[in-house]
């Protein structure tokens, strides 16, 4: 059972931080909960069969009303106050009707923290010891659009003296971020500080350069490269204007070279951690040798293909992948020399390394000069729309409505006559909110007896700014007039983006107070249906989805009419609404027709829990295998970039390749900005490509390829008695793969259909065309064997004689050596070194997980080969083993675990060895760990807070530490380190400070200390 009077302390914290506010819905209430305690309010086990009923039986601490929308809202239950009413979240009306909308959950589902996101860089260093984080890689903005961590944490920690607290033993000559690991890369920073240069043609003090540096690239510069600024002559010029102070140097671009025989200097190479440090030395040597015969320019034609391209990927491009993008593209090989020197590039992209050690693996980014020539030329569209605005709305200046920064806002949906421009309304603070505070204020003011402002306008004029009493409502709005008749006027609501006519004498002159707020109702574009912006049938189909409800949008342009795509969260699955109108387009005469029975089947896929997906004979396929022949003849006719894919989104539908030929896909999940998953609509096969594969449907081929339904029929067998997780064992699945695969002349059967939300056929399948005897089938062959025994070689024994709890035992396990395991290094073993982590896991103070931040980027790339590799490579039987380490696929991503036990029932007991999480998967889903993924170290450390004594911490303790500690950027203070022969079996105590406030430091024994002295005290 769980604890009742915790969770009611719990609840009543959580209404009590939104005392203020206009209640907490139920969605809200239960996802601040788990913010708050990391669990679900369990009104299951406190013997309530939903929610609802649970906090009805808590009058003392719950107090529940519902709002003018009709939703239920829920308060902190105080006697002696007055009930604070809720305010409407959105007050919606249409031409048509006046009313409110209709309530869906708003609030976003929480996602599992996407391994491969990293954005934003370590700045919660000490104040005393060094100032930011060594070897930041540059993946920040460029590796995904969804931020990690705020940005807006100092740089610093506090020291506190005569506090007694621990404090950092080291001045900043003791740490030197820029040759920590040994990562400095002399080539990068030649690199960039040409693109500084470039900027700063001029000149500017070498002083500011270590500011520009960390401004431009999320990164401090290596202290090396002031050393060698002197000595790179064929990058910059160094001059001593008054001393030789080094704080007054000044620095410009090379100096053009005044003889025209000397060669070109060759950058420097890329320095291993074991690599000697370069010097001007070698530099020389190797210009004097002769001239190779790579060319030391680039044609004028090839940067502008080379340009096309990058355009289209702005979050970046493997340079490994250019050559076969560029053959597909231009149908002309690359010239070999461009990879072999990629700063050839320099003048037209960024050249980025994220590991050092190999140079080999970089990424091209378009230059940052036309992004900044971009954001001038949207802000001077920008100021033109508003003097426009203004200018035709009134003479009084309303400021501009600004898209929400949270990239998942909340917004009401209003009408939608063209899908390029859909009004909605922002929900939220600022919004929403200040809207209701606004509309409050001016029926105070309209309303008031002694107030002139109540005469109506004598002769209002075509786009005059007013205010307005609704029809129906005594409601005080803003509206622009737009057509004067004799009687009446025609007015268009600016915050609720709806016209309507009205009476002359509900037309008032709308006060300078009031033109404050930005008109709320805005416009913005859904992705993916620009073609079809006016089809009736998408259209009728957004009316129905979304008009009048509230939803979730992903912004994925911002501009002045920004490009999303809308999401429902109000069911068990998000829906998202953009493919749900494309898919109203498709011809339903061209989808596959169910029949009794059919000949010549073709079988795609087969999945690990056993669903089949089939191609059936149809018109439907017929005509698709003859549209993507086309588009096949198309492709090899064209010589152009366009159609590559320059921005993923989930639903998005597309082209790749399968088995050598094009097919159809649609984009299912987003790792970062390069890698995401895929599902080819007409073959049932799930992979992982990266987003340089793809390619946008020719507009010749658009409507026709939209118009057909996916071809692949989800089947599973009939009347075999296998059902649960993991009943299909991986020799099953095998086994049916063998016999069906890659053939076309099976038959089938239907037995029955199942008619749910996941409508799944149910047949009989033959690898013959004779389907009128079923003992010959596929299904009773497979239900007459053993291939749905379980021979796990570790299993669960069922109970224990000796009253103990179940343990797992081992049966003829060998031992996989670990030699090649590779063990992280801790920054230093001496009490009172600090470094910048991240906890992953906090279960309480005695047992908790880091990782240093210093490597984190390198994890990042890592998961993300790791899912181009694993999706690729063929699902085959695998003897999985206790205390072992494989590759395991948990949810979207691909980890490096350890196997801590095999269930009987298929499933594996796995800890990620880089995220400390344990976790239950099917066995079919590990992998072996290949040599390539051993060689970065695991990156998930053990702790122990220091500074409080062990003991067995109450669950409110464990409360109170996780919301200070977990899944937050922190400054950790090495106090001991517990060696052990396991890499995971280390163990660190550490003393935990957080840095995010400017004022001061706060350490989290502190607070421990305190909070434990104030329950003993209570007790």
């Amino acid at each position: 059972m769980a604890d009742v009077e915790l969770v009611k302390k719990m609840l009543r914290e959580v209404l009590t931080a939104n005392k203020s506010g206009p209640g907490v819905s139920l969605s809200r209430l239960q996802s601040e909960y788990k913010d708050l305690t990391g669990e679900q309010i369990p009104h299951k086990q406190m013997g309530h069969g939903n929610l609802d009923a649970l906090l009805h039986s808590m009058p003392s601490v719950v107090r529940m009303e519902r709002n003018r929308s009709g939703e239920m809202v829920y308060f902190a239950s105080v006697s002696g106050e007055t009930a604070h009413v809720a305010k409407l979240v959105a007050r919606q009306r249409t031409s048509k009707k006046t009313g409110r909308p209709q309530m869906v959950n708003c609030q976003m589902r929480v996602k599992p923290a996407a391994p491969l996101v990293l954005n934003g860089r370590a700045r919660y260093t000490c104040r005393s010891s060094y100032t930011s984080m060594p070897n930041q890689h540059p993946l920040d903005s460029k590796m995904s659009s969804a931020p990690l961590f705020s940005p807006s944490a100092p740089s610093n920690l506090n020291e506190s003296a005569g506090s007694g607290k621990p404090k950092p033993q080291h001045s900043p000559k003791d740490y030197n971020p820029s040759s920590a690991g040994g990562n400095y890369s002399p080539q990068q920073v030649q690199g960039r500080l040409r693109e500084v240069l470039n900027k700063y043609s001029n000149g500017f003090w070498v002083s500011k350069l270590p500011q520009l540096y960390r401004e431009l690239y999320k990164q401090d510069l290596p202290s090396e490269a002031l050393k060698d600024l002197e000595h790179w002559t064929h990058v910059c010029t160094v001059e001593k204007p008054c001393s030789s102070n080094p704080k007054e140097l000044l620095l410009y671009p090379a100096k053009e070279p005044t003889h025209t025989q000397t060669p070109s200097p060759v950058p420097a190479r890329v320095l291993s951690p074991t690599s000697a440090p370069f010097t001007p030395s070698t530099d020389i040597k190797l210009q004097s040798k002769p001239p190779t015969t790579s060319p030391s320019t680039l044609s004028p034609d090839l940067k502008q293909k080379l340009g096309e391209l990058l355009v289209k990927y702005s979050n970046g491009l493997w340079a490994h992948a250019l050559p076969k993008l560029y053959l597909d593209t231009y149908k002309t090989k690359l010239p070999e020399h461009v990879l072999e020197n990629l700063s050839l590039l320099s003048d037209f992209c960024t050249v980025d390394y994220p590991m050092p050690d190999n140079p080999k693996r970089a990424i091209l980014y378009k230059r940052t000069k036309e992004e900044e020539s971009c954001n001038r030329r949207e802000s001077v569209e920008e100021r033109r729309a508003r003097e426009e605005v203004g200018r035709r709305l009134s003479s009084q200046a309303v400021p501009p409505l600004l898209i929400p920064r949270e990239e998942y806002p909340s917004v009401l949906v209003v009408e939608a006559t063209n899908t390029n421009g859909v009004i909605l309304r922002y929900i939220g603070e600022g919004y929403s909110q200040a809207q209701e505070a606004l509309e409050d204020k001016m029926r105070e003011f309209y309303c008031c007896q002694d107030n002139n402002s109540r005469t109506p306008l004598a002769s209002p004029t075509s786009g005059q700014l007013t205010a307005v009493r609704a029809e129906e409502e005594e409601e005080i709005l803003r509206a622009q007039v737009t057509e004067v008749m004799t009687d009446k006027v025609k007015v268009y609501y600016v915050d609720h983006g709806f016209s309507e006519v009205i009476n002359k004498a509900k037309v008032f002159e709308l006060h300078d107070t009031f033109f404050k707020l930005p008109f709320q109702a805005t416009k913005c574009k859904l992705a993916g249906l620009e073609t079809f912006c006016q089809e009736p049938a998408v259209l009728k189909k957004f009316e129905s989805m979304a008009s009048g409800k509230i939803l979730l949008a992903e912004i994925l342009e911002r501009e002045q009419t920004p490009l999303v795509v809308l999401y429902d969260t109000s069911q068990d699955d998000d829906v998202n609404i953009n493919a749900a109108c494309i898919k109203a387009l498709q011809d339903k005469t061209l989808a596959s027709p169910l029949q009794v029975a059919y000949m010549n089947v073709a079988v795609r896929s087969v999945c690990s829990d056993g669903t089949i997906y089939c191609q059936l004979p149809s018109r439907g396929l017929a005509k698709l295998t003859e549209i993507l022949e086309k588009t096949e003849a198309y492709f090899h006719s064209q010589v152009t970039s366009e159609f590559l894919v320059s921005r993923p989104f989930c639903g998005k539908g597309c082209l790749a390749r399968y088995k050598g030929k094009w097919s159809r896909v649609e984009i299912t999940n987003l790792h970062g900005s390069r890698v995401l998953d895929i599902l080819f609509i007409d073959l049932g096969v799930q992979a992982s490509v990266e987003v340089f594969e793809l390619r946008e449907v020719p507009s010749p081929f658009l409507h026709d390829l939209i118009a057909i339904p996916p071809q692949a029929v989800k089947c599973c067998l009939a009347d075999l008695a296998v059902s649960g997780v993991g009943s299909w064992t991986p020799d099953a699945v095998q086994w049916l793969r063998d016999a069906v695969l890659n053939s076309t002349d099976c038959s089938m059967k239907i037995a029955k259909l199942d008619k749910t939300k996941r409508s799944v056929v149910h047949v009989y399948l033959f690898t013959d065309k004779n389907f009128h005897d079923p003992t010959r089938s596929l299904n009773r062959q497979m239900a007459a064997s053993d291939l749905f025994k379980h021979q796990g070689d570790v299993f669960l024994s069922s109970h224990s004689s000796n009253g103990t709890k179940p343990q797992l035992r081992r049966i003829d396990a060998t031992k996989q050596s670990m030699r090649h395991v590779q063990t992280l290094h801790i920054y230093a073993s001496a009490a009172g070194h600090n470094m910048d982590i991240y906890v992953s896991v906090a279960c309480h103070p005695g047992h908790f997980v880091l990782q240093p931040w210093r490597d984190m980027y390198k994890l990042v790339v890592l998961m993300g080969e790791m899912i181009l590799y694993y999706n690729k490579t063929e699902e085959k039987p695998l003897k999985v083993e206790k205390n072992q380490i494989y590759a395991a696929k948990v949810e979207n991503n691909w980890h490096r675990v350890l196997v801590k036990g095999v269930l009987t029932n298929g499933l594996v007991s796995v800890y990620e060895l880089d995220y400390g999480k344990h976790e239950l998967v099917s066995c079919t889903q590990l992998r072996p760990l290949i040599q390539e993924f051993r060689q970065l170290p695991f990156q998930g450390i053990t702790a122990q807070l220091a500074g409080v004594k062990p003991r067995q911490w109450s669950e409110e303790a464990s409360i109170v530490f996780r919301n200070h500690v977990e899944k937050k950027p922190l400054v950790a203070q090495l106090e001991a380190v517990q060696e052990a022969h396991h890499p995971w079996d280390r163990k660190l105590t550490v003393f935990l400070v957080d840095t995010s406030q400017e004022e001061r430091d706060i350490w989290v024994h502190d607070i421990m200390a305190e909070f434990t002295d104030e329950l003993t005290k209570e007790v």
